[in-house]
This record gives C-alpha cells, sequence and structure tokens, in this order.
C-alpha cells in the first residue's frame, strides 16, 4: 500500500514538474530547448561580432546559423515562431535569458572574449564603457534581430552612478508595427534596476539608468533588439552607440535630457 501511495506521489510530482516546464505553448520551443538554443545562437553571433569581415557575406551568416539548427534538430520556422511568442512573453525572456548569460559564462571561457574586457573602475566624472563594436544593422530576416551587452568591471562602479545609453538610428518608418526596444539593467547587491524604452523615429537617442546612492554597482548589462515579425522595413541602422558612465554629482545636466525612462526596483 505504501509502494503504491508513493507511485502515486512520484507521477504527481512528475507531472507538476512537466506542467511547470511546459509555459510555452504547443509549436514553440519549451523554455530549456530555447535557452539552449539561445546560447548556441548568442556565440555564434560573438563570432561573427569578433570577426565580422569574414561574415559579410549573407551566406557564410546563414550557413552558420544553420549548424546551430541543426545541432539541436530544430528549423529555422520553429525557431523564429519561438522568437516571436517569447518576444511577446518578454518577462518569461528575461528570466530565461539570465539563465543563457549563465550557460555563456560557462562555456564562452574556452572561446576567449567576445566583448572588450569591462573597464575598470576610475574616478573620473564621465567615461564610456561601451563594450561591443559601435554600430548594429537591424534586418527582418535575422535569427535574433538585436545585441546583448554584459558589462562586470573589475572594481565595483561608484554607488549613485548615472548610466546614458547612446545610438543614432535611422532607417524607422511610419508603416512598422514594431520598433527597437532597449532595456538596461544594473546590479547593486540584491537589487537590479531596469529600464525600458521604445526607439520610435530617427535621430539620436538617450536612455538613462540611475543608480541608487548607497550601493556600488557591480553589474550592467542589457539588450537592444527588434521584434523580426515585422517586415514593413528594409533595414535599421544604428551607430555611435556608446553607454557613457556618470560618477555620482559629476555634470551630467545633458545626460539627463534624454529619452529616458524611470527604474523600478526587482528584487534578484
Amino acid at each position: 500500500m505504501q509502494l503504491k501511495k508513493n507511485k502515486y506521489v512520484y507521477l504527481l510530482g512528475g507531472l507538476l514538474l512537466l506542467y511547470a516546464c511546459s509555459k510555452a505553448p504547443s509549436g514553440i520551443l519549451s523554455e530549456k530547448k530555447m535557452q539552449a538554443v539561445l546560447t548556441d545562437m548568442q556565440i555564434a553571433e560573438a563570432m561573427i561580432g569578433v570577426d565580422y569581415k569574414a561574415y559579410q557575406d549573407s551566406g557564410y551568416k546563414e550557413a552558420l546559423y544553420e549548424s546551430v539548427f541543426q545541432k539541436h534538430k530544430i528549423t529555422q520556422a520553429t525557431y523564429d515562431s519561438s522568437l516571436v511568442w517569447y518576444g511577446k512573453n518578454l518577462d518569461v525572456f528575461m528570466k530565461m535569458y539570465e539563465r543563457v548569460r549563465n550557460d555563456l559564462d560557462e562555456q564562452l571561457r574556452g572561446l576567449g572574449n567576445v566583448q572588450a574586457s569591462a573597464t575598470t573602475s576610475t574616478k573620473n566624472d564621465s567615461v564610456d564603457i561601451w563594450p561591443r563594436r559601435p554600430y548594429f544593422i537591424f534586418t527582418p530576416e535575422a535569427p535574433f534581430n538585436g545585441l546583448t551587452f554584459d558589462i562586470k568591471p573589475q572594481r565595483n562602479y561608484s554607488s549613485g552612478s548615472r548610466f546614458v545609453l547612446g545610438m543614432r538610428v535611422w532607417g524607422i518608418n511610419s508603416n512598422m508595427t514594431h520598433f527597437p526596444e532597449v532595456r538596461i539593467s544594473i546590479v547593486q547587491a540584491d537589487t537590479v534596476i531596469t529600464v525600458n524604452n521604445v526607439i520610435t523615429t530617427d535621430g539620436y537617442h538617450k536612455t538613462t539608468i540611475q543608480s541608487m546612492p548607497t550601493r556600488q554597482v557591480k553589474e550592467v548589462y542589457g539588450v537592444i533588439r527588434l521584434d523580426n515579425t515585422d517586415a514593413n522595413y528594409f533595414r535599421i541602422y544604428t551607430d555611435s552607440l556608446n553607454l557613457m558612465r556618470y560618477n555620482y554629482r559629476s555634470d551630467f545636466t545633458q545626460a539627463a535630457d534624454s529619452t529616458s525612462v524611470e527604474a523600478t526596483d526587482t528584487p534578484q
């Protein structure tokens, strides 16, 4: 009798676990599967970013992406549909992407840096800490239409630091239904502060995030992305990408005059 009872307990536990891991609908990659695919896609994007001249031919890029799809036994159509679903469920995507970042920390150690080393802490009033190349092109056919960044300084940034992500954008038109989104997060002790910004016009744009004045900043990370279900544009170009860090009480009056949004604290 006890054995049968335990059998039902294990069965119930398995069903609950299956339900917990099945947030995505039928035809969409599960979070676990999508996490594994995104990890490899980020490595592929890193390879292109490090040696972008070798991948100027779109055929080479497509072959690289296809190798990821073959590895995970999926089609690009399934991947694209999954990206659309997770793009509409951004909270689920960002939690999953946290795990992707952890996977990358483990896997990329043997592949070398995919971005410049984190800028060390400095007493200068302002410094550009952007770690990637200063330009990016959004295209409707891109498997992952965006880029990510993750900055972990050797020494924590000072408390009260303000961070301003700036970029020049052109190629946006009135027929688009989706627009580039900017998401920046900073980690202070047990608190994560996040801001979001949507870019709807051409021109120079800034997104500002202010840290709390009582805790040092140990990490700055984020994503710049565009939902690639929208084909009502040819390409959207960004350049002059920079991420300025301003020390607390420094003169950042001009930096504050930007298209920023208020940050909200979110416990880890």
